[in-house]
């Protein structure tokens, strides 16, 4: 009987901790740097505390865009063209931040990056 119950213990803690687990996941290889929300007063985006974003910062922003050889050949089908900027506003909490365009006319889901001089 213990040899079935501790697999069976052990698999329905890690199924149970599988939510927490993805949104950790979600956040840092999925979102982040993202587009969150296109809004009036500006844009939400997927950079935060834990980033390092503060005010003041400039981002550039990028979007992808389908690669002009197709399937053609072994490259990749995708290439990043820079649209705009934005200037961070405000840090929200660690995982988002409010910004301003300065640059561009951007999209949700484009990519945001810290300008690199």
């Amino acid at each position: 009987m213990k040899k079935f119950f501790a697999p069976v213990l052990i698999g329905a803690a890690l199924f149970a901790a599988t939510p927490v687990l993805a949104q950790g996941i979600g956040h840092t290889w999925i979102m982040r740097g993202q587009v969150i929300e296109v809004e009036p007063s500006g844009l939400v985006i997927c950079l935060g505390r834990n980033d390092g974003a503060q005010p003041g910062q400039v981002l550039d922003v990028y979007r992808a865009k389908s690669h002009p050889h197709g399937n053609k050949s072994n490259l990749p089908n995708y290439t990043r063209v820079k649209v705009g900027s934005v200037t961070i506003n405000e840090v929200i909490d660690d995982h988002f931040a409010r910004a301003s365009v300065t640059e561009g006319k951007l999209k949700k889901h484009d990519i945001v990056e810290l300008r690199k001089n």
